[in-house]
């Protein structure tokens, strides 16, 4: 029982819950065994993830992974993912908000929560959508939804991505932030972080980088192409400061093995020729989009750099 137990979670995206046990005749000692021996990992109460996806899921995967197990041990089909977790089920980046808590939006007065678990009041008016098998809130009613909640960042790192592969458009994001919103105040905050948006961001790392740039006062450019002295293209950085200086957010990720040392060789070559066309070209990784002084310093010494070389006025 316990194998047809393994192979409805499989089919059923990696999940189960207690009902789904009770339906196979599998009991509570016998779900008990599966999680001792990690073919399952209990996330929440009556809730189920098999071992194996979850062990290889990150943050983002996991939140997606657990929505789905706990709408399945809800069985509450007015209930859909809200919030973060709506954006996780769709595949877009969660940043800088809490994975450990389930949003879902219901028939609640107010919001309630309990073993990590966050119901909020659905609005009617709202799209809900099935995300294979899953019900959540549709794209631009989770960023509306995460900026008011949570602010800049995370809602402008899912908007980049989502306006990007051209799956909403900002202006039905920032009419459903003015409708969800409490206060007209709150509504005109959040349509000022939205107008932030930038599609052109490639990565999480790139829309936090230029965030980051903005909130330091430097003047950016996303995904500038570049040509040498015949008017060839032969490059696109990810941000240009001023007129010569070059960022770069650098995941480090595309280094790795035989065809990394190849990437890391064509980088050097490009970044060569970007400094011989006069640019200065500073290099960001994850670890500085927490260290906001040094990026300050590093962008400020290289605009002084081209500065001297081009007879141009530090900003």
């Amino acid at each position: 029982m316990t194998d047809r137990l393994l192979a409805l979670a499989a089919a059923n995206h990696g999940t189960l819950c207690t009902a789904d046990a009770t339906r196979l005749d599998v009991d509570a000692n016998a779900l008990a065994g599966l999680v001792a021996a990690g073919a399952l990992v209990r996330v929440r109460r009556g809730a189920y993830v098999l071992g194996e996806p979850w062990a290889s899921a990150g943050p983002e995967q996991r939140l997606a992974l657990t929505t789905r197990a706990v709408l399945r041990a809800r069985g509450v089909t007015a209930e859909a993912a809200s919030h973060q977790s709506a954006l996780a089920l769709h595949g877009l980046p969660v940043h800088a908000v809490p994975v450990d808590i389930v949003d879902l939006v219901g028939a609640v007065r107010r919001v309630r929560r309990r073993s990590g678990v966050r119901v909020h009041r659905l609005d009617p008016a709202l799209s809900v959508v099935d995300v294979d098998g899953c019900p959540a809130v549709s794209v631009d009613v989770a960023i509306a939804q995460v900026v008011l909640r949570h602010g800049r960042d995370p809602a402008v790192v899912a908007a980049d991505r989502v306006l990007a592969m051209g799956r909403v458009e900002l202006d039905s994001v920032l009419s459903l932030t003015r409708r969800l919103a409490e206060s007209p105040r709150q509504a005109l905050r959040a349509a000022g972080w939205l107008g932030q948006v930038d599609p052109a961001s490639e990565s999480v790392g790139e829309s936090r980088a230029r965030l980051l740039l903005t909130d330091l006062g430097f003047d950016v450019r996303s995904q500038v192409p570049v040509a040498d002295r015949r008017s060839v293209t032969f490059a696109r950085v990810d941000f240009l400061v001023g007129s010569h200086v070059v960022v770069e957010f650098d995941g480090m990720l595309k280094y790795a093995g035989a065809d990394g040392k190849q990437a890391l060789a064509a980088e050097k070559r490009r970044e060569d020729a970007l400094r011989s066309m006069g640019y200065e070209v500073v290099r960001l990784t994850w670890a500085d989009l927490d260290r906001p002084r040094r990026v300050q310093s590093l962008v400020r010494s290289a605009l002084e750099r081209a500065a001297r070389t081009h007879a141009l006025p530090a900003s």
